[in-house]
């Protein structure tokens, strides 16, 4: 990957829907040059799709919450059973698997309101085997990046 990819990555990043022509003039390549460069990144899966970044509040969704879980057994079983239900909710938006003492998993969801969310999370205990579950309410959002930095690729 050189300058110029780089240069397309962050171009995109900041506006998916920028029209070829324009998107071709700020990285100083003619059209059909910077249209391969942008297959060859989609084909090498640097770039995984290009998408809308919506307003959660705007879509009635302004409640995010942090779920934390510790299971006790990490059996393949369980872990094939956790995907196929984290998966199958639109408004869980992140799962990670933590290091640490306190969680094993870390679930982000979007929520309408408090008591959707605690509706919700009565479905997910009923569904995830798990020994502690305990919501965080983020109460404000301080920053929020949709732009990975670009200055460790090389």
């Amino acid at each position: 990957m050189d300058a110029i990819d780089k240069k397309i990555l962050e171009e995109l990043q900041k506006n998916s829907s920028i029209p070829l022509s324009e998107l071709s003039k700020k990285v100083g390549l003619s059209n059909t040059p910077c249209w391969n460069r942008i297959k060859k990144l989609e084909e090498d899966k640097v770039i995984l799709s290009r998408t809308a970044v919506l307003d959660n509040k705007k879509i009635n969704l302004p409640i995010t919450v942090f779920l934390s879980i510790s299971i006790q057994n990490h059996t393949e079983k369980w872990l094939t059973n956790f995907q196929n239900v984290v998966k199958k909710y639109d408004e869980i938006l992140e799962v990670h698997r933590l290091t640490g003492n306190n969680s094993d998993y870390q679930i982000t969801i979007l929520s309408p309101s408090i008591d959707e969310y605690d509706k919700f999370q009565q479905v997910l205990i009923k569904e995830i085997e798990c020994t502690y579950m305990s919501s965080h309410i983020s109460l404000q959002i301080i920053k929020k990046n949709h732009t990975l930095p670009l200055t460790y690729v090389n």
